[in-house]
């Protein structure tokens, strides 16, 4: 059935649009595909959460399917794969794209059943545990991997020819140094020349955001502060809270919550700090990171994965992880620097941001993967 079809139907499947950081990903792509080549579809397991409405209104058809489930006892599992196999057949998709970052492996299954393509974005550093060895049948029956970092390649795939390196990429547009929001500064309490360290982050413990408040104490000027967007309301939200108060920089560190609109504190940011540890699942290619590059903030970041690609234009500014001294000096002197600097650096971070990370250039980098994947000599 898929022979039929003049464009590519292409399938991307995701559980669930409850946390909007992936679902976004996926719809900024599927979104923008070439509407002339490609036919993007939607699957995700309910339709829960507020970003799914916006997916429902986006025109692109979305499907409510189990597309994955487990695979013991052996046959039982091999019959669940085979009636997935025949939704994919009944579509007639040429390819399957999961966002699914978990080790399944019925979806995969289910994929070769039905003679479709398929392949999975690999989104961080993790791979290891009680997972391992489902990520190894799952990428071993993947026809395409996409990379988020270029380290990724060397740590998990060193010998597969279907790995493409897809970094995340930004609408530069959207974010391009974006007029100073003067009113949210009055709503937070702050004087108008009060200098600005920004943090945006999903609030885990590999975010390092400890060593950050840490590193911040030792800034001491008075007329800076440290606005930390993200939800807090978990154990290690409440852990750094309460960091906070033993430092006695209550007065000095805002918790912001989670909020959709990071845009209006990047135009009141001095700085932007990422200090994400080296450990567990690191980064894949952090986008809060882009965010702020395209914005024109002077950043600082970790020598890991996926920042050492963005930044690998400005060695200065990088850190090891979780380094609370260094990252202290590099703050006081990316903060304090002059404004000719200033301008530079910004200038120079807007331009890496358009040259290597911008949407638009992301969603090629798909198109070209699906396009190369389809390919008769492809392997």
């Amino acid at each position: 059935m898929a022979g039929k079809s003049k464009k590519i139907k292409i399938l991307f499947t995701i559980p669930n649009f409850d946390t909007a950081g992936s679902g976004k990903a996926l719809f900024k792509i599927a979104s923008g595909l070439d509407r002339e080549v490609f036919e993007p579809h939607i699957a995700c397991l309910h339709n829960r959460g507020e970003y799914f409405k916006v997916i429902q209104k986006s025109g692109i058809p979305v499907h409510v399917f189990e597309f994955t489930s487990s695979v013991r006892p052996v046959l039982k599992g091999l019959y669940q794969c085979w009636r997935k196999s025949r939704f994919f057949l009944h579509h007639g998709f040429h390819l399957v794209h999961s966002f699914h970052y978990g080790p399944d492996y019925s979806e995969p299954l289910a994929a070769k059943i039905a003679g479709v393509k398929w392949g999975f974005t690999k989104k961080n550093m993790n791979w290891g545990g009680a997972s391992k060895n489902g990520w190894k049948i799952r990428s071993y029956l993947a026809d395409f991997i996409a990379l988020q970092n270029s380290d990724m390649k060397n740590e998990f795939y060193p010998d597969t020819k279907k790995t493409f390196y897809v970094p995340r990429g930004v609408d530069t547009a959207e974010f391009f140094k974006a007029a100073e929001d003067k009113d949210l500064k009055q709503e937070l309490g702050l004087d108008k020349d009060t200098k600005v360290v920004l943090n945006v982050a999903n609030m885990v413990p590999v975010k390092g955001l400890e060593v950050l408040i840490r590193a911040f104490k030792n800034i001491v000027y008075h007329k800076v502060v440290l606005i930390l967007v993200g939800d807090n309301r978990n154990e290690y939200g409440r852990s750094l809270e309460n960091l906070v108060r033993e430092l006695g920089l209550e007065n000095r560190v805002i918790f912001t919550g989670k909020t959709l609109n990071v845009k209006r504190f990047l135009s009141i940011a001095d700085l932007f700090v990422l200090p994400t540890l080296n450990e567990g699942r690191k980064e894949g290619s952090p986008v809060a990171m882009l965010e702020a590059m395209a914005s024109g903030v002077p950043v600082i970041g970790t020598k890991i994965p996926g920042v050492k690609d963005q930044l690998k234009k400005f060695p200065d500014a990088q850190v090891d992880a979780g380094d609370i001294s260094s990252l202290a000096a590099r703050i006081d002197q990316y903060l304090f620097s002059d404004r000719d600097w200033r301008l530079k650096f910004s200038d120079q971070l807007c331009s890496e941001v358009q040259e290597c990370f911008d949407l638009k250039r992301e969603i090629k980098r798909h198109e070209q993967m699906y396009i190369d994947t389809l390919k008769p000599t492809n392997k």
